[in-house]
């Protein structure tokens, strides 16, 4: 199953700001994951999950 990243922010209920500041990284930074420029790290990816309530493999392999 791809999850695209912004498609479960929305989801969530949450704006890119919100997000960001729960996941305790800038918002820019957060919007890169969403377009895929860049990777979050494992522990990044392990809090996305949880404040989305996906699985660390639904972040890793919807890239």
């Amino acid at each position: 199953m791809s999850i695209h990243l912004k498609a479960a922010r929305v989801n969530a209920g949450m704006t890119r700001e919100e997000a960001a500041k729960s996941l305790e990284i800038n918002k820019n930074t957060l919007a890169n994951y969403e377009a895929y420029r860049t990777i979050p790290d494992v522990t990044t990816a392990k809090r996305i999950a949880a404040l989305y309530g996906l699985t660390v493999d639904d972040i890793i392999f919807a890239i």
